[in-house]
């Protein structure tokens, strides 16, 4: 699947990926009255609004973009309505043609670690018949358990050939407060991202290996240094825009080739249309509004890696 996202953003010249992470106060009100007329002001009310919201964002932005990334609490939320919807979303952004990031951020050991695996990009046997549950190409893992928590992991990713982003230096505030603490002089994300090349070396695409890790677009001096300690392993960054990170803040996250990351907007690009850059097109046109956004961090990132050749 590496190969895949690799050869999508060298189609589109555009390494960047659409987090459809959707709060019912995104979805414009004619979208929420259709759907509550349906369903009532229910959880089933509220799946439906969700997902006519991502699927009118998706077909506006598709033909932009490499990949999409749910995050799946945004659907838990919503129960099993949502989780439903969160199904539709995955199986229609890969009919579309794109590659689907599943954020779950699981992370246990064992039998359950495996059950995790098995559930996203694996398959489970139920008697004679075999099918896959949610079906993402990649999920984000969280690392704290160590290699018990991540190796299930890896082995279903070898056997599926999909891909795993592994928490490593996170984007919010507070990842400073484990992240950063130092072992034996060095912070501890330099250690975790040494044990994601590590992990990596085993699980090799063409170009790149089908582990990659997260690191925030808000640390881009971590960034630089964890790009290196990563040579091979895609970095999926997040916080552009609506937490603070732009283009010219990203060029070292990416190789010399100018691939090596994919960098995640969420309500930058789908809540477009509450911003004031972007208010022209109401709240009727929101799926434009998303689209212009695209463009323009598209514009934003590959200006900034074309000046910094």
């Amino acid at each position: 699947m590496i190969n895949k996202l690799t050869e999508k953003i060298r189609k589109t010249h555009a390494p960047i990926c659409v987090g459809l992470d959707p709060m019912l106060s995104y979805v414009p009100q004619q979208i929420q009255e259709a759907a509550f007329k349906e369903y009532g002001e229910t959880l089933e009310g509220a799946a439906e609004a969700i997902w006519q919201f991502n699927k009118a964002i998706v077909d506006a932005t598709f033909d932009l973009i490499p990949a999409v990334k749910p995050q799946i609490a945004m659907y838990e939320q919503f129960g099993i309505p949502g989780l439903i919807t969160f199904k539709k979303t995955v199986d229609y952004c890969q009919e579309k043609g794109l590659v689907v990031i599943g954020d779950i951020k699981r992370g246990d050991i064992g039998s359950t670690s495996a059950a995790y695996a098995t559930g996203h990009i694996g398959k489970v046997q139920v008697g004679s018949q075999e099918y896959t549950p949610m079906g993402e190409d990649f999920v984000t893992v969280n690392p704290y358990l160590g290699s018990d928590g991540v190796k299930p992991f890896i082995e279903v990713c070898k056997k599926e050939k999909k891909g795993l982003f592994i928490l490593v230096k996170t984007s919010n505030p507070s990842s400073g407060e484990f992240q950063d603490r130092l072992i034996d002089g060095r912070p501890l994300y330099e250690l975790v991202g040494e044990k994601v090349a590590e992990w990596g070396a085993d699980c090799m695409g063409d170009e790149y290996s089908y582990i990659g890790a997260v690191v925030g677009a808000t640390y881009p001096e971590m960034g630089k240094v964890l790009r290196k300690i990563m040579p091979k392993s895609y970095i999926l960054v997040p916080g552009y825009g609506a937490q603070g990170g732009k283009g010219k803040d990203l060029v070292h996250f990416f190789n010399e080739d100018g691939l090596g990351a994919i960098v995640n907007s969420s309500r930058g690009i789908i809540a477009a249309y509450k911003q004031e850059q972007y208010a022209q097109f109401g709240e009727e046109n929101f799926a434009e509004a998303s689209r212009k956004a695209v463009e323009d961090m598209v514009e934003d990132i590959d200006g900034a890696l074309q000046a910094a050749k």
